[in-house]
This record gives structure tokens, sequence and C-alpha cells, in this order.
């Protein structure tokens, strides 16, 4: 046997189960690099997809508008941007629009103005905003307050949810380079030189539009057709039956310009002869701009209000207030930028209930000249009378000649003016008792049964109008509004 030929094939052998084993090894090895990096790249794929998702979701909540409604209590998202994600009901707002008070001073009498005013309006405004209807648009509150005020306003209105701004006056009325302007603007109007706060609602830069109203005002149904054209301009949208603006005398909306502002005129206060009548101060619809705000500043600066000739001597003026808001509106918007402000039909816009005419009414029957008529001698004879508009066709209401829903007027005489005021203030206090029992979680009460309602409210008087908020007639009947518990208001704002 040849031995070295033997040796030979074992160390043949040996060398290939030697080489058998580095393969088997290698494809160990790839086999399971090929593992890792598979599980590898799932597990990437999963944490980008995840982040993704959660940043869309980031992306869309920061889009969120800071407000004060009910869905903060369910998801407690505040943001900055136009276009927010509203999560009641998942409709995704198209803006955010600003709504403005201004408070001038603290109340000497009927501290109830403020406080129930400002809570009843806010809450009349979330019922027609994109939380309770139909609206595209969420809302934000704004209190713009005197320092003269800040004690009183902040810790009334501040709980509530209206944003505190402490401003004063645009300019300082020893600034004021007019001498008949600075020396008689203290005493004009309702508050004379602290009316012109209001200017600042144009400083609101982070809303597409603001809306300023009155304290005693009431909103009745969503303002969606003016906003649009505010945000996207006159279209044949606007001008469909389901969603036309109701402008002034039926004009024409203006189609070459941007509308900046919506407002209404006070014929209330107009008088023959006089060559432009004031806005109403209640309802201003207009466009933020810091330019507009620095040139109302400019025009009240050089004061030029002449004593017979109003703002610019262009007969702005004398009027009612025509020193500080309801005069530099209409001077600012008819004279120096005219086609970009219009006037809104008063029947269905900041609705008053005046008399349209300057005679009585009696019986139900009008009389004399229509006062819109002065400056406009072709509707001399013709003029709606407002009180007779159906409240289901009126958009705001402002509470002046109606008086006070806080002072438990009965109004329930059979006249055209008081039957229309008996419905604002209805509605009014069916705003403040959806208010107590939705947002404030108070115990609702059958209208019906006079004991339980005086047992839970605490008034009895006409029950079906005043819902028990009423003991008695007047103002001494009348019940304020108590505040919840801060654990319950923190929920509800």
């Amino acid at each position: 046997m040849n031995i070295n030929s033997r040796r030979g094939t074992k160390q043949s052998a040996a060398r290939h189960h030697s080489h058998l084993d580095r393969c088997i090894q290698l494809f160990l090895l790839s086999t399971a690099a090929i593992i890792v990096i598979a599980y590898y790249y799932f597990i990437s794929s999963t944490v980008l997809q995840s982040t993704a998702e959660t940043n869309k979701t980031s992306g869309d909540h920061n889009g969120d508008h800071k407000h004060d409604n009910d869905d903060l209590r369910n998801h407690n998202i505040r943001g900055g941007t136009n276009e927010v994600e509203v999560t009641t009901n998942t409709k995704k707002a198209k803006a955010t629009i600003g709504y403005a008070i201004t408070v001038s001073g603290c109340p000497k009498t009927n501290a109830s103005g403020m406080l129930d005013g400002a809570a009843v309006l806010k809450h009349s405004i979330h019922l027609n905003s994109i939380h309770s209807s139909s609206s595209q648009y969420d809302y934000q509150m704004y209190a713009l307050v005197h320092p003269s005020a800040e004690s009183c306003a902040t810790v009334q209105l501040a709980p509530l949810g209206y944003q505190i701004l402490v401003r004063d006056v645009p300019v300082p009325l020893q600034e004021i380079e007019g001498d008949y302007l600075r020396n008689k603007v203290p005493k004009n109007g309702c508050c004379g030189d602290k009316e012109f706060v209001k200017l600042h609602a144009y400083t609101l830069m982070e809303h597409p539009v603001v809306v300023h109203l009155d304290l005693d005002t009431l909103v009745l149904k969503p303002m969606d057709a003016l906003y649009d054209v505010m945000m996207d301009g006159v279209s044949d949208v606007s001008t469909k039956k389901d969603n036309k603006i109701d402008v002034a005398f039926n004009d024409p909306m203006p189609q070459q310009q941007p509308i900046n502002a919506f407002f209404t005129r006070d014929y209330n206060m107009a008088h023959p002869g006089m060559k432009h009548a004031g806005v109403q101060g209640g309802f201003l619809v207009l466009r933020p701009s810091m330019e507009v705000y620095e040139e109302f500043r400019e025009i009240i600066r050089k004061g030029d209000f002449r004593q017979n000739g109003g703002w610019g001597g262009m007969g702005f003026g004398p009027f009612y207030g025509s020193m500080t808001f309801q005069g530099i509106i209409p001077y600012f918007y008819d004279h120096l930028h005219p086609g970009t402000g219009v006037e809104l039909d008063p029947c269905t816009y900041n609705n008053m209930a005046t008399n349209p005419r300057d005679k009585p009414t009696r019986n139900d029957i009008v009389s004399g000249n229509c006062r819109n008529g002065y400056n406009r001698p072709e509707f001399n004879d013709e003029c709606e009378d407002c009180r007779s508009r159906p409240i289901g066709e009126i958009f705001t209401t402002h509470f002046t000649l109606c008086q006070k829903p806080w002072e438990c007027h009965a109004q329930d005489g059979d006249r055209i003016q008081e039957r229309l005021c008996r419905k604002f203030h209805g509605e009014w206090y069916r705003v403040r008792e959806d208010l107590e029992t939705s947002m404030w979680k108070r115990g609702v009460v059958d209208l019906a049964d006079t004991d339980e309602m005086t047992k839970v409210r605490g008034g009895r008087f006409q029950p079906q109008q005043f819902r028990g908020y009423c003991k008695g007639p007047g103002a001494n009947g009348y019940i304020p509004i108590t505040m919840p518990e801060s654990d319950v208001l923190a929920k509800a704002t």
C-alpha cells in the first residue's frame, strides 16, 4: 500500500472540509446581515412615517387660532394663523374674525351693562360662528380699554374670554393742532376724545377682518357674506339671493377695488340741510391696517374740524359725535377714500328699530319726510320702516331706542316699535339663558312652571319673555349675571 498516497487523500479531504466550513460561515453571516439590514429598513420606514404624520398633525394644530370657545376644553389647542382646525365639528375655519368692543370708562350706575352686556354679546357671536352654526368663521374677542377703565374692565371681561388691550387715545389732546377740535372734542358725543380709542381696532393685524361692536349689541345671524367679500373680493357669489348683501338704497356693490369697511349711518341724527350723515358708532366691519391707523392719527393731529363745515370743511359735521368716531369714519371712506367703504341697509344690519321719518308714527301710520332722504332726495318719499322687518332677516341689533335689555322693559304695547323691540329683548334673554345652561351648566327650567323658575333663577316677571331673570319691570327688577366658579368658567372659555 502506498502510504504517501493515503496521506495525500486525507490532507485533501481536510482541506475540502475546511473550505466547506468557511462557505457555511459566509452564508450564515450574509444571511444575518440581510436580516439586520431588512429589520433596520423596516424600523426606519415606520419611524419616518410616524414622524411625518405627527408633523402633519402638529402643523394642522399649529394653524389653529386662539379662541375662547368650548372646543378648548376638549383639545386645548392654540395657534396663530388665519386658517384654523375647528375640532368640535371637524370643520376647518376659513379665518378667525376679530371682534372688538371699547370700554372708555367704568360705569357710574347699573354696572350690569358691562359684565352682562359683554357676556351675552360674546355668546351671541359664538352661536353664530363655526362652533354653533353654518358659518365658516371662528372668532376672537378683544376689549380695547382706556386706561381710566382698566380696573373695572379687566376684572369683569378677562374671565369671559376677552383679551384686554389697554389703549390710550391715538393722539393726546395737547397734540391736536386745530384749536376748535382740541377745545371742543372732550365733550363731544357720548365719550369725547376717548371715542377715538375705537380706532385701535385697525391695529389687530392678526385678523383679516375685525368687527367693532358696542356692548349693547347682539348678533342674530352669521355675517359670512361680508367677510367673504372683504377676503375674496366682490363676485357673483355675493349677488346670489342666499348670499346677497343688503346695501343701503339697493346701491350696487363697488367692483373696482377692495372693500375695506362696512358700516351703517345714523339717520336718526340727521337733519335737513346736512351734507353727510354720520355713521352709527356701534357697528363697523373693517380691514385692519397700520397704514390706515396712522392716517387716522394724522387727521386727528391736524385737527381740521371746522365749526360750520366739520372735517375738512366738507360737511362731515356738525352732528352728534361728528368730532369723533361718527364723523371721522365717513370723512375717511366717503371723501378721502371713496368706494372703499360700503353703507349697509340699517334694516338688516345694526337694526335699532328707529322711525325712518321725521314726524311721529301714530297707530302704526308713518308721516313726514324720510330722514335718509336728506342726503338722497330721490328717496325723500320712499324709505323702508325697519321696525317692520322680520327678525329672522336681521343680522345684528343695537339696543339704543329699544333701551337696554338689562333694564327689564316689558315693551308689550301694541305699537310697531315696541313689537320689534320686544322681540329683540326676548332674543337677548334667550341667548343669556343658553349661555348659562349650555356653557355654564346651570339648571334648565320649564318656562311654564313659574314657581320652579322663581326658585332656580329668582324672577317671575313675564317668564316667557325674561326667562326668570327679571323680578319686575325696570332696572331694579333685573337679576344680574353671577359668574360661575373659576373651574367651570375655565372649561367654557
